[in-house]
């Protein structure tokens, strides 16, 4: 069980009256097995289409300007073969991303009926999530996008439309990993075929004109050094917080209370999916299956049994920090 500070009290009580279940409707029923998770944000969609593009020119440019172009065939083929199944990865992990649930939690679940279900002990207490009227269980943080809690989100991000926690770190890792490597090989190919232009004549190097080619290709080049040193960034902090197993959050809102912390190799375990293997870097492999949330798991226990009993006051005064427990996290 984690220890909370008193400031953090709001919205939780041993009686469910002061969660003020009667202003949540009943959790709707659960859609068919294996339906689709899709955030309808138009901001989203847009970065993941653009996305798709950016990829899809980096392709193009590739084949068409700098591999079939080019008299050695051998060089076309490995590069080519590489290239695009690195791309091929990437995209995939970026659906996978964006297709898959986070980790939820259940919509609407702070009715009366369950609430008392939990048979509160003294000493413990409930967070009460007021956007989306859903019992929040530890590290779980509310996103406004995706108007859910999520378990261990770690951020929003629109270029997946989708949070990053529990259930899609894993897939946003690989994102970012695969993204990154081919942005270094195109950016490799593109040092290359600059020097062979210049040696040879540029109107034999490339089936487009000389100043379409150099355009192209500068274009590439500003595009894979951008994602490079951005996807680069994103993935070294994303294996950070694996292997500290704290969500960037977390982090960001200084969380230090004292709970139990797992190892930074079996965090890694739990989220790439067991022992190391090629699974690992296999966007169509998950992570291991989350254990279902028992009772104990949505009940949190009091650092002292005066701090639940001053939880009337932190009720009023709840309005006023109304933002900081369901704060929009990008």
């Amino acid at each position: 069980m984690m220890l909370l500070p008193t400031h953090h009290f709001r919205d939780i009580e041993r009686k469910p009256e002061y969660l003020q279940p009667e202003k949540c409707v009943p959790p709707p029923h659960p859609g068919p097995v294996g339906t689709m998770w899709f955030i309808r944000d138009g901001c989203g969609i847009a970065c993941a289409i653009v996305t798709w593009f950016l990829v899809l020119y980096a392709e193009f440019v590739v084949l068409f300007v700098m591999l079939i172009p080019s008299r050695d065939y051998v060089y076309s083929i490995i590069n080519g073969i590489v290239f695009n199944l690195l791309a091929f990865l990437a995209l995939a992990s970026h659906c996978r991303a964006m297709l898959t649930d986070p980790g939820a939690v259940p919509k609407g679940n702070a009715t009366k009926e369950f609430i008392e279900s939990l048979q509160l002990k003294p000493g413990q207490v409930v967070y009460k999530c007021p956007k989306c009227c859903s019992i929040k269980p530890d590290r779980a943080h509310h996103c406004s996008v995706c108007k859910r809690c999520i378990r261990k989100m770690d951020h929003h991000c629109p270029w997946v439309n989708n949070c990053v926690g529990e259930n899609n770190q894993k897939y946003f890792v690989l994102f970012t990993m695969y993204i990154a490597l081919i942005s270094l090989h195109a950016l490799i190919m593109v040092g290359f075929h600059f020097l062979h232009c210049f040696e040879e004549d540029w109107t034999k190097c490339s089936s487009f004109s000389p100043p379409t080619t150099v355009i192209l290709l500068i274009l590439l080049c500003f595009e894979g050094l951008l994602f490079l040193i951005f996807t680069s960034v994103m993935f070294g902090t994303q294996v950070h917080s694996i292997c500290t197993d704290e969500t960037g959050i977390e982090r960001l809102k200084r969380k230090h209370q004292p709970r139990e912390r797992r190892g930074s190799w079996k965090s890694v375990k739990e989220t790439f999916g067991g022992d190391f293997s090629l699974n690992w870097f296999n966007p169509f492999s998950g992570p291991c299956d989350p254990e279902p949330l028992s009772d104990r798991d949505w009940v949190r226990q009091a650092a002292s049994l005066s701090e639940t009993d001053n939880t009337e006051t932190t009720e009023e005064q709840s309005e006023e920090r109304k933002d900081e427990d369901s704060v929009e996290d990008r």
